[in-house]
């Protein structure tokens, strides 16, 4: 009986040492194969659908059939809440605008319109007077008006001070009026003989820069005229779209210059500093971050019609106003 305890007890002992060096197999549980390891035949080919963004140095289409800029004489961005100017502060919310564009030095009315409206620093243009003196000819540089002209678009002056007219030869203009009164008359004539056709349109309002030489920059007087303004600004926006036309209409509101006391044409900041709002036809609506400056007006037009730029410009397009990358932001004048 012994002897058989013995050999139980030796195979016991056996299977103890077997259980100890057989390896332990970890326990697999079933995961599922990553789609990222299919082969390429287990997924469809997706073509996807892209909507390319146009590069401004390549040929997008054109994001305006038509343009027009109103220019504000004397215009200071922060007489905006205190005139005040309701329907202008109500387009701020659609458009691409800055509060701190600069205009160029000296800063007068008809040195600052010709950069305005030529692209080109006063170095270039050469126009150095401020006032109506035909003997001088007109600005020597081939400015907006002579771009569009040339395309076979129709071009449209209607301003409130004559020596304006010096800014571009006649036969650039298709329709040139001159009428020394308010806005507001100004802004019914155009109205009452709207040129539908038009491609390029400039419109100047005089008031708020003769109020404030008369009163003083952001003086009651002056604000009064601005609230006017507004109210001429306004009917304007009404006849586009009473007209079918604001869709694709580039509008571009902006100053010559600012002032301060009963003056300006100074370097100060007061006089320097002047809106530049855009809203309407391929607008993309924010407060822009780029540099503007009001030789970066001509230029933005330009490209909103499809149109060549000249090389010796010095303004460029403001490309964050469409929503498109800054290629080159404005260097200025000055």
């Amino acid at each position: 009986m012994s002897h058989i305890k013995l050999i139980v007890i030796l195979c016991i002992a056996s299977l103890a040492c077997q259980l100890q060096t057989a390896p332990i197999m970890p326990t697999e549980t079933p995961t599922q194969t990553p789609t990222a390891t299919l082969p390429p035949t287990a997924a469809p080919t997706l073509t996807p659908s892209i909507t390319p963004i146009p590069s401004p140095t390549g040929t997008p289409a054109p994001p305006a059939r038509r343009v027009l800029i109103l220019s504000i004489d004397g215009f200071r961005p922060d007489a905006i809440p205190l005139a005040p100017m309701p329907f202008l502060t109500s387009l701020l919310a659609q458009s691409a605008y800055s509060l701190t564009a600069q205009t160029v030095y000296p800063s007068v009315t008809l040195v600052s319109h010709t950069s305005m409206l030529s692209g080109q620093c006063p170095a270039k243009h050469k126009v150095d007077w401020n006032d109506y003196i035909p003997a001088n000819g007109y600005a020597q540089v081939t400015d907006l008006f002579d771009v569009v002209h040339t395309a076979g678009m129709q071009t449209v002056m209607y301003v409130g001070k004559e020596k304006l007219r010096q800014i571009t030869e006649p036969p650039s203009t298709d329709i040139f009026k001159f009428i020394n009164d308010r806005d507001l008359v100004i802004t019914d004539d155009l109205i009452a003989n709207f040129p539908a056709d038009f491609r390029l349109m400039f419109v100047h309002f005089p008031t708020t820069d003769w109020m404030g030489h008369e009163y003083g920059w952001l003086s009651g007087e002056q604000l009064s005229v601005l609230f006017r303004a507004d109210q001429a600004l306004e009917k304007l926006v009404t006849e586009l779209n009473n007209r079918g036309l604001m869709s694709e209409t580039l509008f571009i509101i902006t100053a010559d210059h600012g002032g301060h006391a009963t003056t300006h044409g100074t370097s100060l900041y007061e006089d320097m500093t002047i809106p530049w709002i855009a809203f309407g036809a391929g607008i993309h609506p924010a407060a822009l971050t780029s540099p503007i400056t009001t030789v970066d007006t001509a230029s933005t037009a330009a490209f909103a019609l499809g149109l060549p730029i000249p090389a010796e410009w010095d303004g460029v397009p403001i490309y964050e106003a469409f929503g498109l990358p800054v290629e080159r932001t404005s260097v200025g004048c000055n």
